[in-house]
């Protein structure tokens, strides 16, 4: 490649660099346009906004947006970063937090209507002639100086119940998988949404230069009975310099940022900086946002050739960390050794880590299935406290665990002493919280005797969004983002902090 001064790229004489220069000339624009005279017309009519309209109004971030951004943090934040554990599929409360002991003497009997409530099932129990009440078989015992009841399934995260915020009065409106996972993630049923990851990084930007803002790793060991989208972590209609970034085990841990082969990548710097005077061009012609976005995702790319692998090398992990983690932590790709690529990412301060495991859509079989999920996450999970703390790290890191929705008290399909399903419950379930900025030791909210409604405490999906923003110093009323012609947020026209559980 031929080298030329740095302004010399912007003087190239090509057909296409003349054709770009020259944005639309007349002849072009009569042609492009398919109402010709007519369009211009319509941009009269529209404003000059519609033709020829600056690089900054184009972009769509005008002068209220960088006060938006400007105003951040717009308070103190407990949390400087995140790391969400995602139970897809939506964990049974009744064996694991929300222990209903009077259960065992309703084994088999029909749900009272009077529970009920004339309350929505899904297809999948809508037709059975009765809903009979299943008790867990699993035995519940109190731990810590909390005396807090938790599962036997759960033997590690009982040991660190003490510094666990269980919320046990969360309900969602959503009752099957899709919309109910897409809430949780981004604040509406529909796709389409930034995820909550996206808008801490639209909102805060990064404290790591050399790796993404939001990382997403999947559990390679979870069973795959509900499918994961993209879009879980996407950016929405924010730039998508705000998306999540899938690591993975393995050769590529980030595809396509890995150079070909053959090629040895010395002159990739200077490629990239041409490649950014071209972006720039064409931004400064038409304007949009997405150019800008891209110009500094490439330049990420590039740093993160360096940073990517340092980051996801585990020789320098001790055995006791191996040990502590549980036995899959040496398995790239696991659950387990997810949570230590996790608490590396946090230790170089990316701001939002998600964990998703799948596996938790037991409407059949459950014991069975139930026991192994406990068995390939809770050592990990518990690791990952035991393990941020001692490193002084869970005093400024928020901790999340939890599924879309809950499950049923009563059995889907065949009841046995030893065998049972339960059908997805959004009305109340459990999760929990640890770490900056929510009371250690604490179970919030409580549930009726079946587990089915709420008698305290109750939070909403997106109580739970604006407590989390809450806790990165984050008003989620005011960081908005305009789209269409509204303005949107993650919490979109609900939501309130649940001071509660506030430290």
């Amino acid at each position: 490649m031929s080298h030329h001064h740095d302004d010399d790229i912007f003087k190239l004489h090509t057909p296409d660099f003349d054709q770009l220069n020259k944005k639309l000339d007349r002849r072009t624009f009569l042609t492009k346009t398919t109402l010709g005279l007519g369009a211009l017309a319509m941009g009269s009519l529209l404003g000059k906004e519609l033709f020829g309209s600056t690089p900054k109004a184009a972009a769509g971030a005008g002068g209220l947006e960088a006060d938006i951004l400007k105003a951040l943090p717009h308070f103190a934040p407990k949390a400087k970063r995140v790391v969400y554990l995602f139970m897809s599929g939506g964990p049974s409360q009744f064996e694991t937090f929300d222990y209903k002991p009077g259960l065992e003497k309703l084994m088999g009997q029909n749900l009272p209507a009077s529970v009920r409530q004339g309350q929505r099932l899904t297809g999948m129990s809508a037709n059975q002639s009765a809903l009979p009440i299943a008790p867990s078989i699993f035995k519940f015992n109190q731990h810590g100086e909390t005396r807090t009841w938790v599962s036997e399934l759960l033997p590690h995260t009982a040991a660190v119940v003490d510094d666990l915020c269980i919320v046990k009065s969360l309900y969602s409106e959503a009752i099957n998988h899709d919309p109910a996972i897409t809430f949780f993630q981004t604040g509406n049923q529909l796709p389409g949404r930034p995820s909550i990851g996206s808008w801490v990084s639209y909102g805060l930007g990064s404290d790591n230069n050399n790796l993404p803002t939001f990382i997403v790793l999947v559990s390679k060991n979870g069973q795959k009975d509900q499918p994961l989208y993209a879009r879980l972590w996407g950016n929405g209609f924010l730039p998508s310099k705000h998306q999540g970034v899938q690591f993975r085990a393995g050769k590529d841990p980030v595809l396509y940022l890995n150079d070909p082969d053959g090629y040895d990548g010395k002159d990739r710097k200077e490629m990239l900086e041409y490649l950014t005077k071209l972006n720039q061009l064409q931004n400064s012609a038409y304007g949009d946002p997405e150019v800008e976005a891209r110009i500094s995702q490439y330049e990420m790319a590039y740093r993160m050739q360096t940073a990517v692998p340092e980051v996801m090398d585990m020789k320098d992990e001790p055995d006791e960390i191996f040990e502590m983690y549980g036995p899959d932590s040496r398995d790239p790709g696991t659950y387990a050794a997810n949570c230590i690529l996790a608490r590396k990412l946090l230790e170089k301060d990316v701001k939002f880590v998600q964990l998703y495991h799948q596996g938790w859509d037991q409407h059949g079989n459950l014991p069975t299935a139930i026991t192994t999920q406990c068995k390939a996450t809770d050592q990990a999970t518990a690791a990952l406290i035991k393990d941020l703390k001692r490193r002084g790290l869970l005093e400024d890191t928020l901790v999340v665990w939890g599924g879309e929705f809950g499950r049923t008290v009563y059995s889907q399909g065949k009841l046995t002493a030893t065998d049972y399903g339960r059908d997805h419950h959004p009305r109340c379930f459990t999760m929990w919280m640890a770490g900056a900025g929510v009371k250690a030791g604490l179970s919030y909210g409580e549930t009726d005797d079946f587990s089915y409604n709420i008698v305290k405490d109750p939070v909403h999906v997106h109580d739970f969004q604006a407590t989390l923003l809450y806790l990165m110093g984050i008003d989620h009323e005011r960081l908005t983002y305009k789209f269409q012609g509204r303005r949107f947020r993650l919490t979109d026209v609900e939501g309130k902090i649940v001071k509660g559980i506030l430290s």
